[in-house]
């Protein structure tokens, strides 16, 4: 879990957070260790930007492993010279929630979501409890 979180931490270094100055990064576990990240990417018609963690979902997807996500990384802060400034632990919106809730229900995990702050605590969830009674791929019918 820890490489993880350091992983998340790494990306959010790599943010374009130029209105909200709060960067957020994500960071994915695949079936076979590897590890995909995302940085928050805003713009300046708000409702075109980014979550760190869609970022890292979508370029799972790209490279073909979106069934492979077994386990999930999420730290965020305000963003300051001299790096990231504590926030409190972040956890994933609901828009981010429901996208997850994609890819657990294709790779048929009920994923941890480990949501860390800057100063280093660490609460994990199982997406199930931060998004209970999800809408999925089986309420349109489709096989995971």
């Amino acid at each position: 879990m820890n490489d993880l979180i350091a992983a998340a931490r790494a990306a959010a270094a790599h943010a374009y957070a130029p209105y909200s100055n709060f960067a957020v990064g994500a960071a994915l576990r695949l079936a076979d260790g590897g590890i995909i990240t995302g940085a928050n990417f805003e713009n300046a018609s708000y409702g075109l930007s980014l979550c760190a963690e869609t970022v890292a979902l979508a370029s799972a997807n790209s490279g073909g492993q979106l069934r492979a996500v077994r386990e999930v990384a999420v730290i965020g802060g305000v963003m300051r010279a001299e790096g990231l400034g504590d926030a409190g632990i972040v956890t994933p919106c609901g828009r981010c929630r429901q996208i997850l809730n994609e890819a657990a229900q294709l790779s048929g995990h009920d994923l941890p979501i480990h949501c860390a702050s800057v100063a280093g605590a660490v609460v994990t969830h199982k997406l199930s409890t931060l998004l209970p009674h999800a809408f999925g791929p089986a309420n349109l019918g489709v096989d995971a």
